[in-house]
């Protein structure tokens, strides 16, 4: 079984590598609660993977089943007004949670992805940190690492891939019918910043594979392409 997940891509042509996108709608003059847009992009990346058209057979499963053998990547964009309504056209799957919305496409290759998705910027995916809704009874936390700021769009990509290893840890453990039911509620999930006590209680050490039966607990180790240097653990996932 895994036990963390990694997008190293150190030995790619940067045009080749094949990586999942995802827009954050941001609106100028009505940003949305950082929170709910980390969750949202939470359970979009995962709602991908998961949504029938990416089943054997369907038409989304070529490239989605691609993408998840090999190594994954993510990128997160804005947008906003008309830009936000020309994504919508794309193949992915939009979630809404909170009043933030977040689209998650089809994984393409960087040399192929369209001029929609192209022309929407990277950076300036800054909120300000806010106060979260109280958590869905049952739902999964997934643990920000607080001694490590992370832009709106970097944590969206990094809790992204929480929620897509926490799916496979499930599967791999013989517990479908939870992530059925997970997929069914529309995958909630709650984003906290860790305190430096429960991030020091959850973290797996060297020992991943004890701290998820033990604790349900599944690390995010980033490749240290962007923000963060590599091999920083960006974000705990915790089963509940």
């Amino acid at each position: 079984m895994p036990t963390e997940l990694t997008d190293d891509t150190s030995d790619e042509d940067p045009e080749q590598v094949v990586l999942m996108p995802m827009v954050l709608r941001i609106e100028r003059n009505d940003p949305p609660p950082r929170t709910a847009l980390l969750e949202a992009a939470a359970a979009a990346a995962l709602g991908v993977c998961l949504d029938e058209r990416s089943k054997v057979g369907g038409e989304w499963h070529e490239p989605v089943h691609r993408w998840i053998s090999g190594r994954i990547r993510k990128v997160a964009r804005r947008a906003r007004g008309s830009h936000w309504a020309a994504v919508q056209e794309l193949p992915g799957r939009t979630f809404e949670i909170g009043g933030a919305e977040v689209r998650a496409f089809l994984p393409t290759r960087v040399a192929d992805m369209p001029k929609e998705l192209t022309r929407l910027q990277i950076s300036g995916s800054e909120l300000e940190v806010d106060e979260p809704e109280p958590r869905a009874a049952g739902a999964p936390v997934l643990w920000l690492n607080p001694d490590v700021p992370m832009s709106a769009g970097k944590a969206a990509a990094q809790v992204g891939h929480a929620t897509m290893f926490l799916a496979a840890l499930l599967h791999g453990s013989g517990r479908d019918e939870q992530l059925e039911s997970w997929f069914a509620a529309g995958l909630p999930c709650a984003v906290r910043t860790a305190d430096a006590r429960t991030w020091e209680g959850l973290h797996p050490g060297g020992d991943p594979g004890t701290a998820w039966r033990r604790d349900g607990v599944a690390a995010v180790r980033d490749a240290g392409f962007t923000e963060v240097d590599p091999g920083t653990v960006t974000v705990l996932a915790q089963w509940r």
